[in-house]
């Protein structure tokens, strides 16, 4: 379905290396090995060191900062953790994947969410029912439509989410979820489905329980985000209220 590389910040030997470990028959990424050397532009990643067009490109890393130019083709990916020491790398204090003698699930894991998402761009990328030449195509619209989709019909407002006088549409997550295709608004209103908030005692958090609305925790966002599918609200309780 799809020419792979390897792409790393790294040196060229720790590249080689990788590939070698996760593909030792050259299965599947062969010689495209693109290491620190090949890049154009100081920490930063860049498509022009590959064959092909950026219309055709689709990005998986864990990292997003080092493709400022070319975030309409990433698809950002929760950070893979088998060691402790890598975790804590990242202030995470729970037990690793080594500890507890397990790797990620085959069927609800990152790798596995992600080749779910993936079929679906490439069965929509090259849908014989398009009218358009193929190479008029471009993923980077058919991943936009795909996100969208995941928080359709969600109408979200934040609670004490960031510092007070921020401009909220600023904001990382404001910006995730319109992304996921929720809308996103200041103040509540009969048609708001969730409050965001990191604090059930809120005047908005108040009014979320009190109307029976979702109140969740801005992790539900990252998950939805990191999934490709809305969450279980439940699984992103405030301060221990419980979505009904």
């Amino acid at each position: 379905m799809f020419e792979m590389y390897v792409y790393t910040m790294g040196e060229r030997a720790y590249a080689l290396e990788m590939a070698r470990l996760l593909d030792p028959g050259r299965v599947y990424f062969d010689s495209r090995v693109i290491s620190q050397a090949d890049c154009t532009q100081k920490h930063q990643k860049g498509l022009d060191v590959m064959l092909g067009t950026d219309s055709a490109v689709i990005i998986l890393d864990d990292t997003e900062f080092v493709w400022q130019k070319h975030k309409e083709n990433l698809i950002l990916m929760d950070r893979y953790h088998y060691f402790s020491s890598s975790g804590r790398t990242f202030g995470l204090n729970n037990l690793s994947l080594s500890e507890t003698k397990r790797d990620e699930s085959e069927t609800d894991g990152a790798l596995a969410t992600v080749l779910k998402v993936l079929k679906r761009i490439h069965k929509m990328f090259f849908d014989s029912e398009l009218d358009d030449d193929l190479m008029g195509r471009d993923v980077r619209q058919v991943l936009k439509t795909v996100r969208s989709e995941v928080l359709k019909g969600c109408k979200l407002v934040f609670s004490h989410v960031w510092k007070l006088g921020e401009r909220v549409e600023n904001q990382k997550l404001w910006e995730m979820a319109e992304q996921l295709g929720a809308t996103c608004c200041k103040e509540l209103d009969p048609s708001v489905t969730h409050v965001v908030s990191m604090d059930s005692g809120t005047e908005k958090s108040r009014w979320a329980v009190k109307h029976k609305k979702f109140l969740v925790n801005p992790r539900w966002i990252e998950a939805a985000n990191f999934l490709w599918k809305r969450q279980p609200e439940q699984d992103f309780a405030v301060n221990g209220v419980n979505n009904q």
